[in-house]
């Protein structure tokens, strides 16, 4: 009879199954850490707001879940989970937009529409946006939910942030695909032609590291773009649906899917497969002719590992 009670009161419409909630802390923990660590080794001091948070992000949510599933009937754990995992995944696909900028500039801008540059600032502003209306829809579901209230204002908010994700990470698909395609049939997109520019922009090589990275790319954006599927379809079916109070739909097309996108920065990361690794700073020396030293060039070469 407890039990019975509790569903009742429970916000989620179940109870959360504790041994996949310490799963899934254990599991983001081991990959924060690892970005945490591989950020400072690659000096990509990029991947603390986009991968690093993403995982802080969705360490807090599981946690959260944990904790209702020890006394489903407290909403501050619920509150703190609809944030956190509706938030979690957008720093992450951040981190897609801005490492397919240095795949653009490593294999040829001119097979691109847009330069590197202009593709991570149109993709970024575009996640900070999604971040923001999620984060909004979020926490007024969640007051919502507090006060015994229909919280399907604040989802409907969220639903808008992540149809508007879901876009963003579709169009950043097209975008580079067409790179690619671009690239693979040597058909440049535009001329590099400028002051004191080169006729022609070197084209890259589609080296095995590279191919690598591409592919992580695709199975991390497949997976990004799945969770955000299900997000709209759980959102678009309310509350109370049957969608989102069943647990394993979550378990699998939100934790899963994250889980999978994240970890596969780990093993397939930029900072190896571009050898993005700053050297030490090497500065060159010369003597004048009347004796006094001058700097003649200050040198950061990149490791190519």
């Amino acid at each position: 009879m407890p039990h019975v009670v509790q569903l009742r009161l429970s916000p989620y419409g179940y109870t959360p199954t504790e041994f996949v909630c310490i799963i899934y802390v254990v599991l983001f923990s081991i990959s924060t850490l690892l970005h945490f660590g591989q950020a400072a080794y690659y000096r990509l001091w990029w991947l603390l707001p986009t991968a690093c948070l993403a995982g802080l992000l969705e360490i807090l949510g599981w946690s959260a879940r944990l904790w209702s599933a020890i006394m489903p009937h407290l909403f501050k754990s619920y509150e703190i989970q609809i944030v956190c995992t509706i938030m979690g995944p957008t720093p992450l696909a951040a981190a897609n937009f801005i490492i397919l900028g240095h795949v653009i500039t490593r294999l040829g801008p001119a097979y691109s529409r847009l330069s590197p540059n202009h593709y991570t600032i149109l993709f970024l502003c575009c996640d900070i946006v999604s971040l923001v209306v999620q984060g909004v829809g979020g926490g007024i579901a969640a007051i919502a939910v507090n006060m015994r209230r229909n919280p399907a204002r604040g989802g409907h908010i969220m639903l808008g942030g992540i149809v508007f994700q879901m876009v963003t990470i579709l169009a950043y698909a097209v975008c580079a695909g067409e790179f690619l395609l671009r690239f693979s049939q040597d058909r440049p997109a535009r001329q590099l032609l400028g002051p004191g520019a080169p006729p022609s922009q070197p084209r890259g090589v589609l080296t095995p590291k590279m191919r690598l990275l591409l592919g992580a790319l695709v199975f991390n954006t497949t997976c990004l773009f799945i969770r955000a599927v299900y997000r709209v379809i759980e959102l678009s079916d309310g509350w109370t649906g049957r969608i989102i109070q069943t647990q394993v739909y979550f378990n699998v097309l939100d934790g899963a899917m994250i889980t999978l996108a994240i970890l596969t920065l780990n093993v397939a990361h930029p900072g190896a497969l571009l050898g993005l690794r700053r050297a030490p700073q090497k500065t060159v020396m010369e003597k004048d002719a009347d004796g006094s030293e001058e700097v003649l060039e200050t040198e950061k070469a990149l490791a190519r590992g």
